[in-house]
């Protein structure tokens, strides 16, 4: 907080002790006269009265404070964002009061509390400049509206009834001043500047100030004394301590809470819930959570404050780290153009609706119209965890207080009117426009009011009979009843606050209850941990992740990558060297009575809702401080009892300081000074008001003495510690890490200030830049991340989808900083479209040479695979004829996802930038795309994801229709040209098959479109033997995604014919992804390894080859094989479900299970040709079968042997369906089946034993063999019973049409 931080005053006071830093009234300046507001807007359509006029800073006291300079444009704009406003005796005249923030490039804040009132204008210049101002406006109007009636006879009509009518009629009735006639009031603001939001008490006082200015009595003692002491003489109140200072009537009460309670928050949450609405507000509460940009929208400035402040407050132990302006002045417009997340308010004209509302980037905002009760939120917007439970328990909460969930917009009116008449005193005096002095009752003054039952029943409690309350009772006990209820009101909303903000923080103590256990704490120092800090991996997002429920994880992945999430961690490790952050250390101390009361170890984190049980603990707490204090009215009433919970012992905490301030007092002021005129606020003498008393107050003594023993310590540190200024260098760059904290300068808007502002965006979007690619590749690269201390490198799909996501929002923003004129809410999609517009006009005009992409992909058969456009408007038109998607943002979403996945994301954007011309009509000087150098560092990040595979398109748009094409590469020097038979082929993928389809006669290539078939496993390919030419020998099939681009080889290398090979005539084989050779060089560097593959066809020719040119394994390589296939299948278990590839490949591909266990029985076979023939294992297992079902009877009667007796059915069983299976398969083929299907089932380890021990083992394999080893099959049966534990699910294309 500023106003924290110790420093000498222009008084004698500490910085850290005074309530108050400065007074200041701003209103007209009677010298220079009316001049229009021009930064609030053109507005000289509006009638004179309506239009806004430059306010001035008239006084402030003191002149500056050393700790907290003066900023004179800043006030001036917050005090009076709308400028002067004038009125006329006829139009309402009510003070309004508002408050407003001001945030300091570090982060610091200060308040402010304003109540803007009307004064009578004196000044005859003013009421005569005004007057001219009507008669120029009123003759503009008439001549428009007869020159717009003279236009035809057709719309003469229509302008006679509606423009003369109404227009001419509310021109004499509301746009009208006559200097004779009227009397003129201006608007003008006295307000407090505090380090600390004391709401409720700033307005309390200044609500007195402005009552003894608008009193028939004058006040009790000049205004100058009430303003000097609540500046000079006024502490803040300690924490844990009540304060009791006096306004010009009554003392003024407010409470700071204690070092272990939440922070001071005075905005009423009530008010927040009323505009917004339960589910409303949770839901933009989640938006600020994960850092988007929140707009907020009403015509009244307090309600934007109210809303802002209450949403931060619930925040904790988190802190908005973006920029923060709840009242964004109309001449400050232009940072909404800024490229960073934001949380701002905006003023919405009156009759202006949301439409009319220009705003540069809307992709990631989150739109929140509270006159309206209405939001608008960004797209792929995650929920909050258990929001329906936390919703209900939020509602129980606010039911209690008689605050309807769904929130009322009149309730809060009412509430605030109510409070109005209270304090405006009653008075009966005619230019203030209040009550006239005869009978009405209170009922009927709130007749068809909401909030008359809730008020009713408070009333009752308080001794109030509403019904018969008489306005002309003697002012005093009137006015005592109503205090009574205003006080009870004020006090059920601390309350409530309390207990809603116990539930909030209730929410983040469960869902972070484990949080330490994943802080990554590596440095041995501050320094070194401040060099590295932005090479260090702080927290261990992965493990944290997979602790945390499923639903959670959509939310939680997102939240973890925030800066205030960040920034959070950073305050968790620097309390390793340095006092906890406060929040931090409250935080901490709830985590750990969750402990005590729980008391678990931390434990998988389950998603069962739990309730927050503090509620009642803390909203006593609060009871007892206020009630300590003298709250209520002098005399008690019965109502008080239930609060006087352990006063005493409160009282006695209190007696511990002077809590009751120095009474105002007569100042030593110049005789005729001070005089009181009623209805005008005094000029101040400012000499009184410049300095603070001499040195003889207590409180300043005290803090003195212990400024003085900080200062000790300070220096003390300083000389074992850093150098001071060092350490201050650092620990902001530190903090500042990956957070564009840029403020608005409020007081200087010079172009230059612009400029300056805009290049700070410029650097912070480049340097986000660098941060998000660079984490895109250490996660998915995972070589950077084990140096990291990550462990085993692996990305979850979810991480990698909420990392593309917060990708995608940042090219969002660089794309909407700078726009010229803002079309569609997209402004990267508008980029592109116009792109399109202008080269498809080009292209008509002469053919555009189009970039060509990687070159034909060859094979020794010299068929090929047509090579694929690489075209940015192509890739525009694929994502144009996609139909699910229904907006600009999400069109845009999927062309980067589409781009990434393609690797031509850099490619594409450097295309489109290359169109200056249509650049520079789009974007200003200062954007950041027309920023040549950050331009191409830009693309030069983006290129660096080149190196690794993304499946972001293919993985998300699931449903879409793709066109694929695919191409059959024969071995022709070995197989003939053309063959007679019918081919047909199956394409399986991740998310689902084509099914057979027939391939026409002689093609080799062929196109088809079907449902997004996801990341390609298999291809079934076949023929059904019709003619002469039957037999085929095939190298491989190419099949390419015709969008993607992505180009998958399914090597074969067999034959498919009767009466060659293995008899085949269909083939199941496996794919892997062929790299462009643009990419290999990137690949060599990538860790990711290559996906597996189908047996290469050496292997698979038959088992005479292997005895010829290819050098056989030996047993321990064999033995080693088995023992890698057996572990990837666990380790693929092992991963979590969204993160597992293909179990095909790990059972079928080139270093699969099948191919291992193939080698085991390759080994020692016999390889002698029986009559010429070739001899396959499937031959050993038919023979085996044959012996099984022929020997069945001959075994004895043993308990093992029953078992025996089963494996061999199921054995024999299994064989024979995939023998008698309606498929053309070989028998390798066969084999295949028969491992997949044992794998399933938990057999193999059953069946190897039975064929080990077979008779015809020994005929058919040599001595030397594996199987004819007893060791290496037990412990081949040991390795084979590990993956029993899994569940294994087959792919339906290898075991189609065999019925077990």
């Amino acid at each position: 907080m500023s106003g924290a931080a110790p420093g000498p005053g222009s008084g004698s006071s500490p910085a850290a002790c005074r309530f108050a830093h400065y007074f200041v009234l701003c209103g007209i300046d009677a010298d220079s006269g009316l001049e229009p507001d021009e930064l609030a807007g053109e507005n000289f359509d509006q009638s004179p009265l309506r239009r806004t006029f430059k306010s001035k800073v008239l006084a402030h006291y003191p002149e500056n404070i050393e700790w907290n300079p003066f900023d004179q444009d800043a006030v001036n704009m917050l005090c009076m964002p709308k400028g002067l406003s004038f009125r006329t005796q006829t139009d309402n005249k009510d003070p309004q009061f508002h408050s407003f923030i001001i945030t300091r490039e570090d982060g610091s804040r200060t308040y402010g509390f304003v109540l803007t009132f009307y004064e009578e204008v004196t000044s005859k210049q003013i009421c005569t400049a005004m007057q001219t101002l009507y008669q120029m406006h009123n003759a503009e109007h008439y001549s428009s509206v007869y020159a717009s009636s003279s236009c035809s006879m057709d719309s003469l009509a229509s302008s006679t009834d509606e423009g003369d009518t109404t227009s001419l009629l509310k021109l004499q009735r509301y746009n009208s001043y006559d200097i004779s006639r009227d009397t003129l009031y201006v608007s003008k603001s006295i307000c407090l500047i505090t380090p600390l939001p004391f709401m409720q008490a700033c307005k309390k006082f200044l609500i007195q100030l402005y009552k003894a200015v608008t009193s028939q009595q004058p006040p009790p003692l000049p205004l100058e004394s009430y303003i000097h002491n609540i500046l000079y003489e006024v502490p803040l109140p300690p924490p844990g301590r009540s304060l009791k200072f006096y306004g010009v009537y009554e003392p003024v009460i407010c409470q700071r809470p204690g070092p272990n309670e939440l922070p001071l928050s005075d905005y009423p949450l009530r008010e927040a819930f009323e505009l917004l609405g339960l589910e409303n507000l949770v839901q933009v509460f989640t938006c600020v959570l994960l850092e988007m940009q929140i707009l907020l929208y009403s015509q009244d400035y307090q309600r934007l404050m109210t809303v802002a402040e209450g949403i931060t407050t619930l925040l904790f132990p988190f802190q908005w780290q973006h920029v923060y302006v709840p009242i964004l002045p109309a001449s400050l417009l232009h940072f909404l153009d800024a490229p960073v997340p934001y949380l701002m308010g905006l003023q919405s004209k009156e009759g202006t609706d949301r439409s009319k509302l220009e705003l540069p980037q809307e992709a990631n905002l989150c739109f929140v119209d509270i006159d309206n009760h209405f939001i608008e939120l960004p797209e792929e917007f995650p929920q909050f965890p258990n929001k329906v439970d936390f919703i209900q328990e939020l509602s129980e909460v606010l039911l209690q207080f008689g605050i309807p969930p769904e929130g009322s917009l009149h309730c809060s009116e009412s509430a605030t009117k109510l409070k109005n008449l209270v304090l405006k005193d009653l008075v009966n005096d005619k230019k203030n426009g209040n009550v006239s002095t005869h009978n009405i009752s209170m009922y009927e003054l709130l007749k068809g009011n909401e909030t008359i039952a809730r008020l009713q029943a408070l009333a009752k409690r308080t001794g109030v009979t509403v019904e018969k309350m008489d306005l002309s009772a003697s002012l005093s006990e009137k006015e005592k009843d109503l205090k009574l209820q205003c006080e009870e009101a004020e006090l059920r909303d601390y309350q409530l606050n309390v207990q809603l903000r116990e539930v909030f923080a209730n929410r983040f103590t469960q869902m972070f209850a484990d949080y330490e256990a994943f802080v990554i704490q590596t440095a041995q120092d501050m320094e070194s941990w401040l060099t590295n800090r932005e090479q260090m991996q702080n927290f261990d997002k992965a493990s944290f992740l997979s602790d945390q429920p499923e639903p959670y994880l959509p939310f939680l992945s997102r939240f973890i990558e925030t800066q205030m999430f960040a920034t959070f961690i950073d305050n968790k490790i620097m309390s390793q060297w340095e006092e906890k952050d406060s929040l931090l250390r409250v935080f901490d101390s709830r985590i750990e009575k969750i402990r005590l009361y729980n008391v678990r170890a931390p434990t998988l984190r389950t998603s069962i809702y739990q309730k927050c049980s503090t509620l009642k603990e803390a909203g006593e707490l609060f009871r007892q401080r206020l009630s300590a204090v003298d709250i209520v009215a002098p005399e008690p009433h019965d109502f008080c009892a239930e609060r006087q919970v352990d006063t005493q012992s409160i009282e006695q905490r209190l007696m511990k300081m002077d809590h009751t301030a120095i009474h105002p007092h007569l100042l030593d002021m110049k005789i005729g000074q001070g005089k009181y005129e009623q209805g005008f606020f005094p000029k101040l003498q400012s000499d009184v008001l410049a300095t603070g008393p001499t040195n003889n107050n207590r409180w300043v003594s005290r803090s003195a003495t212990a400024q003085r023993r900080k200062d000790r310590l300070r220096q003390h540190s300083e000389h074992i510690g850093l150098d001071n200024d060092l350490r201050e260098k650092y620990m902001q760059e530190a903090r500042s890490l990956g957070k564009n904290l840029r403020q608005p300068k409020l007081s200087d808007l010079s172009p230059a200030v612009i400029a300056q502002t805009n290049c700070k965006f410029v650097e912070g979007l480049l340097k986000e830049c660098r941060m998000k690619t660079k984490r895109m590749l250490v996660e998915k690269m995972g070589h950077e991340a084990v140096e990291l201390g990550h462990g085993e490198a692996n990305i979850t799909g979810l991480e990698e989808n909420t990392l593309i996501a917060s990708l995608c929002d940042l090219l969002e923003r660089i794309w909407s900083h700078g726009l010229q004129i803002k079309q569609g809410k997209s402004a990267l999609w508008s980029h592109l479209i116009q792109f399109q517009d202008r080269e498809e006009k080009q292209e008509h005009l002469a053919e555009s040479p189009v970039a060509l992409g990687p070159e034909r992909r060859k094979s020794d058969s010299g068929v090929m695979l047509p090579t694929l456009r690489v075209s940015l408007i192509q890739d525009m038109r694929h994502i144009q004829n996609m139909s699910e998607i229904k907006t600009d943002v999400g069109r845009a979403r999927a062309w980067i996802r589409l781009s990434l996945e393609k690797k031509l994301l850099s490619q594409h954007l450097k295309q489109l930038l290359s169109n200056q011309p249509l650049t520079k009509k789009l974007y200003k000087r200062y954007a950041f795309l027309r920023c040549e150098e950050e331009r191409e560092q830009f693309l030069y990040h983006l290129l660096s994801l080149n190196a690794v595979d993304y499946f972001c398109f293919t993985s998300v748009f699931t449903t879409i229709m793709i066109p694929y094409r695919s191409v059959i590469i024969p071995i022709k020097k070995l197989s003939n040209a053309i063959i007679t038979s019918n081919p047909w082929i199956c394409v399986s993928g991740e998310l689902g098959d084509t099914g057979v389809m027939q391939i026409p006669k002689n093609l080799l290539e062929m196109t088809f479109e079907c449902q997004n078939l996801g990341k390609l496993t298999t291809v079934q390919i076949g023929h059904d033997n019709s003619g002469l030419l039957a037999k085929w020998l095939v190298d491989c099939v190419m099949v390419r995604n015709e969008i993607t681009g992505h180009t998958y080889r399914f090597p074969c290398g067999r034959w498919l014919g009767k009466g060659i090979d293995d008899g085949s005539l269909e083939r199941i084989l496996i794919g892997e992804l062929m790299t462009s050779v643009a990419d290999e060089d990137l690949v060599k560097q990538c860790r990711t390894p290559p996906q597996q593959k189908s047996p290469t066809s050496a292997r698979r020719l038959s088992i005479t080859s292997l005895t010829g040119k290819t050098t056989k394994p030996n047993a321990g390589q064999i033995q080693e094989g088995i023992g890698e296939a057996v572990n990837n299948i666990v380790k693929h278990f092992h991963k979590p479900e969204k993160e597992r590839g293909s179990l095909t490949v790990l059972l079928c591909g080139e270093n699969g299970l099948v191919v291992a266990l193939e080698q085991v029985f390759h080994h020692g076979f016999k390889s002698a040709r029986i009559f010429h023939k070739n001899v396959f294992i499937w031959d050993f297992i038919e023979k085996a079968v044959a012996y099984f079902e022929t020997t069945d009877q001959i075994l004895d009667n043993e308990d093992d042997v029953l078992i025996q007796k089963s494996s061999c059915k199921t054995f024999c069983h299994y064989v024979n369906a995939i023998n008698t299976a309606p498929r053309n398969i070989g028998k390798d083929g066969k084999f295949q089946i028969l491992v997949c299907l044992g794998t399933r089932d938990r057999l193999l380890p059953q069946w190897i034993p039975l064929l080990a021990e077979c008779p015809a083992i020994t005929r058919m394999y040599e001595e030397s063999a594996l199987l004819r080893d007893r060791m290496t099959v037990n412990s081949l049966i040991r390795i084979l019973q590990t993956i029993q534990d899994f569940t294994i699910v087959l792919e339906g294309s290898l075991i189609k049409g065999v019925d077990v």
